[in-house]
């Protein structure tokens, strides 16, 4: 899913209300967002029904990168009750970002 500062507060915030809601902050020129890419479209899919996966771009979405603090990307964020519960930053192997979404299920 697409986030923009427009649509962040209905899509992460109140929908991670729900349920666990991640959110990718990623910009086009950084190399490991691209390879990270991917996998979070695939772990999307897989965990479609439990939790929720975004991405918003830092470039675009200037408002959100700098309310969350965003210095170094790609930025992974867990929401959960409209708050960060969980986070990590940088290119992670598929297995670990599996277990670690598995781990707020």
């Amino acid at each position: 899913m697409e986030l923009t500062d427009e649509n962040f507060e209905k899509e992460v915030i109140m929908a991670s209300k729900k349920m666990p809601v991640i959110v990718d902050f990623w910009a086009s020129w950084c190399g490991p967002c691209l390879m990270l890419k991917p996998i979070m479209e695939k772990l999307e899919k897989e965990f479609k029904g439990k939790a929720i996966i975004g991405k918003l771009n830092v470039e675009d979405n200037q408002e959100k990168a700098s309310e969350y603090s965003i210095m170094s990307i790609p930025a992974v964020k867990m929401f959960k009750g409209g708050k960060v519960v969980d986070e990590f930053v940088g290119l992670q192997p598929e297995s670990a970002i599996k277990k670690w979404i598995e781990s707020h299920l």
